[in-house]
């Protein structure tokens, strides 16, 4: 995995987050749930290409 695919992961992720804040301030039920949506989608993006990234490392080894 690149680093500009992680530094998207993680601008995505951060996105989740500040949309689920406004949601919660705005008492907006679909905001809040699109931010933690998108929120998780990032975080198992990165989960994947992480198991992906060591078991190359294992295999390297």
């Amino acid at each position: 995995m690149s680093f500009i695919d992680k530094a998207k992961n993680k601008v995505e992720e951060m996105s989740g987050t500040a949309k689920e804040r406004i949601g919660d301030m705005a008492d907006n039920e679909r905001m809040r749930a699109e931010g933690a949506g998108e929120q998780a989608e990032a975080r198992a993006r990165q989960a994947g290409e992480d198991m992906k990234n060591k078991a190359k490392n294992a295999f390297n080894r």
